[in-house]
C-alpha cells in the first residue's frame, strides 16, 4: 500500500483537476433544459473508467438517462464488489443565493464549491480515483463493477428496470455506496440506516380564473389560503403528523438503542448556531439526532400560487400548489403512506376548493447489518485512515435503491460516504472539503483490500 499511497499524493492535483472539470458541466436530470449537459456528463465518467483501467465499458439506454457501466474481473473466484453512484445533481436554483456560480467550481477555505461536489459527483468519482490507483499500481485485490446512473434526482425511475434485466452482469458480493455523510472530519462514521420517501405535488383549485382582489376579495375563496390551513393542519402542538393511520408501522426503537445513538457527539447549541436559528423544533420527546434519523416527518419542499414577481399585482388566484415530502422509516410502505395522505389531505379540503395529489416519487427505508465481512472491512478500512474506528450512524437521508438492490439482486449494502451535514447538499452553497475528497480516495482502497482479506 506504501506505493498506492505514494501514487495518491502524486496526483493529487491531477484528481482535483478532473473532479473540477466534471462539476463545470450542469448535469441536472430534473430540468430538460440540461439534457445534452446530463448526456455529455455520462461520457465522461464513461471515458475516466476507461482511462482507469476498466473493462466493457458502456452507456446502458434506458427509457431516461444511460447508467454508465463498467467492470474489471481480475479472477472469478475472488469477490466482486458493485460500486454504485450518481453522475446528475439537483437543481441549482435560486442562483441568486450562491456565493459564485454553481457551476464555476471555487475552492475557498478548503472546500470544493459547486452544484454535484458533495452529492454525488465528488463521492462518485472518488471511487474512479481510487480504482485508477489500485490499477496503476497493480493492487486491485478483487473483482469491481462500476453502476453510475444519471436519474439518482428525479427517483431513479428506470433504474429498477435495468437492474431487473440485468441481474447476471450485476451479480456481486456487496454493493458499496458513497452518497452519505460522517460525523465529522475527526469523527468517521458509516450509516447504517436511511429513511424511506413519499413524495407528491399538491394542487388546490377556488374559482376558475384570476381574479380582481378588491372586486371579488372577501366574497370567493383563495386557495392559498385554504392551502395553507389544510398545510397547518398537519401537525398538531407536539409536532406529531395529523394523518390516521400514518405512525401504524412505525419501528419502534429501543431504549437500548436510543442510548447508543446517544453517545454520538453532539450540541444542540452548535448546530443552532450553525443554522443561525434560536432553537430547533420537532417532535416532542425526541432528540434532534433522533428526529432526523428514527422519526418519520412531513415537510412542505415548495410552495406557490397567484402572483410572485417584482411589484404589486392584486389578484385572487385561482390555483395554489405545494410539494411535499414525508421521510419514512423502516417498516413504512411509500405506496401505503401516499394513500394515506391522498385520502387525508382529499378529505380535510374545504367545499370551495377542488383538491388533486399527484405522486410524484418514493422509496423505501433501510437499515444496513453490521456483523457482515463488508461492513468490517469497511470499518477496519476508515479505522486506518482516520486513526479511530467509525460510528455506526442512522441518517435522515433517503437513498430508495439500497431496498431495491437487496430485493432485487438479493446484495447489501455498505454506505461507507465522506461527506459532512454541513456541505449544503440540495441548497445554494453546496461544498465538498478537499480533506473528505482525498481521506476518500485513500480508504477506498483499504476497503477493497480488506473486503479481499476477510472474505477468504
Amino acid at each position: 500500500m506504501e506505493k498506492l499511497r505514494s501514487y495518491l499524493e502524486a496526483n493529487k492535483q491531477q484528481h482535483l483537476d478532473e473532479l473540477l472539470e466534471l462539476l463545470r458541466i450542469p448535469s441536472v436530470s430534473a430540468d430538460a433544459k440540461f439534457k445534452a449537459d446530463v448526456l455529455r456528463t455520462a461520457e465522461f465518467v464513461k471515458d475516466k473508467l476507461i482511462a482507469a483501467g476498466a473493462d466493457k465499458v458502456v452507456l446502458e439506454e434506458t427509457k431516461g438517462y444511460p447508467v454508465v457501466y463498467g467492470e474489471k474481473i481480475i479472477d472469478p473466484k475472488l469477490p466482486t464488489v458493485l460500486v454504485y453512484g450518481h453522475y446528475d445533481v439537483q437543481p441549482a436554483d435560486p442562483y441568486e443565493l450562491w456565493h459564485s456560480p454553481p457551476f464555476e467550481p471555487v475552492i475557498k477555505d478548503g472546500n470544493i464549491y459547486a452544484r454535484g461536489s458533495a452529492d454525488d459527483k465528488g463521492q462518485m468519482y472518488m471511487h474512479v480515483k481510487a480504482f485508477e490507483a489500485m490499477m496503476k499500481n497493480n493492487a486491485l485485490p478483487c473483482n469491481v463493477k462500476f453502476m453510475i446512473e444519471g436519474e439518482e434526482e428525479i427517483g431513479s425511475e428506470n433504474l429498477e428496470t435495468y437492474v431487473k434485466a440485468n441481474t447476471a452482469k450485476l451479480k456481486s458480493d456487496v454493493v458499496l455506496i458513497s452518497d452519505t455523510s460522517i460525523i465529522a472530519n475527526d469523527i468517521p462514521s458509516i450509516t447504517t440506516g436511511l429513511r424511506g420517501l413519499a413524495y407528491l405535488e399538491v394542487e388546490v383549485t377556488g374559482p376558475n380564473r384570476d381574479l380582481h382582489s378588491g372586486v371579488y376579495g372577501g366574497a370567493v375563496a383563495n386557495p392559498i389560503n385554504a392551502l395553507c390551513d389544510m398545510i397547518s393542519s398537519l401537525h398538531d402542538a407536539d409536532r406529531k403528523i395529523n394523518i390516521p393511520g400514518f405512525y401504524d408501522d412505525v419501528e419502534v426503537v429501543s431504549d437500548a438503542e436510543r442510548a447508543e445513538m446517544a453517545k454520538a457527539p453532539f450540541s444542540q447549541e452548535e448546530y443552532n448556531k450553525d443554522l443561525d436559528m434560536a432553537e430547533g423544533l420537532g417532535e416532542k420527546g425526541y432528540s434532534t439526532p433522533e428526529r432526523v434519523s428514527i422519526r418519520p416527518t412531513l415537510d412542505v419542499n415548495g410552495i406557490w400560487g397567484g402572483y410572485i414577481g417584482q411589484g404589486a399585482k392584486t389578484v385572487l388566484p385561482s390555483k395554489a400548489y405545494a410539494k411535499i415530502s414525508m421521510r419514512l422509516v423502516p417498516n413504512q410502505s411509500s405506496e401505503k403512506i401516499t394513500k394515506l395522505f391522498e385520502d387525508h389531505f382529499v378529505k380535510i379540503a374545504p367545499k370551495y376548493v377542488k383538491v388533486k395529489v399527484t405522486n410524484l416519487h418514493g422509496g423505501e427505508a433501510a437499515v444496513t447489518p453490521t456483523d457482515t465481512v463488508a461492513y468490517r472491512a469497511a470499518s477496519k478500512a476508515m479505522e486506518t485512515t482516520f486513526g479511530k474506528a467509525p460510528i455506526p450512524q442512522r441518517t435522515g437521508g433517503s437513498i430508495p435503491i439500497v431496498t431495491m438492490f437487496e430485493r432485487v439482486l438479493g446484495t447489501k449494502t455498505v454506505l461507507m460516504g465522506f461527506g459532512l451535514d454541513s456541505d449544503a447538499i440540495h441548497s445554494p452553497n453546496e461544498h465538498y472539503g478537499l480533506f473528505n475528497y482525498y481521506k476518500g480516495i485513500e480508504t477506498i482502497p483499504y476497503f477493497f483490500e480488506y473486503f479481499a482479506e476477510m472474505s477468504r
